[in-house]
């Protein structure tokens, strides 16, 4: 059943998606490739892992991935061609990677999400296009979240976009409803048609997170279950942010102002 958020529930969410955001602005400090010459090599993901889970529970919350369905980690991290679910490792960040780092956090019964996908050191210009159409994809989308409007306007205004860029977008993932659960109804696809879909009710929370290709939009499971690579190894980018839907104009519960502006 999907079920609007009382004001009470949306105060709650928004806290937790205030320190989701805080968190990804915390690891964003750390992503940085190695020098060049080998002597110091970049930060690995574990790293960057260690970082936001201790973040997260000085802040009195805990890190909602870490436990879900079996995830081993505070985070997913996806490098390159992993468009999502990507497990933390030994590997070091190199100049020229793109890492989409994405985060939950479950603060008094209620769940936080958000996704952000930053460059490392410098990236070629047809990468910097991937990610900034990812991210300008997703505040397409967020400009449906609407009372009265329905699924399909959203993920047809991020598919439209996306794809009139020349890029791809991922249909076997989705955006999800957020409250107690961290996945909850309506699923939200990021490609669809105008005036189908789920309605959307004032209230509703969700999370918008388009998920885009720079080749294909094919995609394959890893062998560990839970990583989404792209079939042609070509890069993807990942950018989410969670939602109350409004009338008209849709309310941020989380945001890359943190990330973005450099402030905590």
């Amino acid at each position: 059943m999907v079920r609007p958020k009382t004001e009470e529930e949306i105060e709650l969410l928004r806290i937790n998606g205030e320190l989701v955001s805080k968190t990804l602005a915390e690891v964003g400090k750390w992503v940085a490739p190695g020098v060049t010459t080998g002597v110091a090599p970049g930060v690995t993901t574990a790293k960057l892992n260690e970082v936001a889970e201790t973040f997260i529970r000085d802040h009195g919350a805990i890190p909602s991935f870490k436990g879900f369905e079996g995830f081993p980690a505070a985070l997913c991290i996806s490098v390159n061609d992993v468009v999502v679910h990507g497990f933390p490792s030994d590997y070091a960040l190199k100049e020229g990677d793109i890492v989409s780092v994405d985060c939950g956090t479950l603060y008094k019964g209620y769940n936080g999400d958000s996704a952000y996908t930053f460059p490392v050191g410098e990236v070629d210009a047809e990468t910097r296009k991937l990610l900034d159409v990812t991210k300008a994809s997703l505040y397409k989308g967020i400009e449906q979240a609407v009372a009265g409007n329905r699924t399909g306007d959203i993920g047809y205004a991020v598919q439209s976009y996306a794809e009139s860029y020349g890029f791809s977008v991922v249909r076997e993932l989705e955006g999800h409803g957020l409250g107690t659960k961290m996945h909850e109804e309506p699923g939200v696809p990021n490609y669809g048609r105008q005036g189908h879909g789920a309605r959307l009710a004032d209230g509703l929370v969700i999370c918008i997170e388009p998920m885009i290709c720079a080749g294909g939009r094919g995609v394959y499971l890893a062998r560990n279950g839970w990583a989404v690579h792209t079939a042609d190894h070509k890069n993807a980018a990942h950018y989410e942010l969670t939602v109350v839907v409004r009338k008209g104009r849709a309310e941020q519960l989380s945001t890359f102002d943190f990330i973005e502006k450099g402030t905590l």
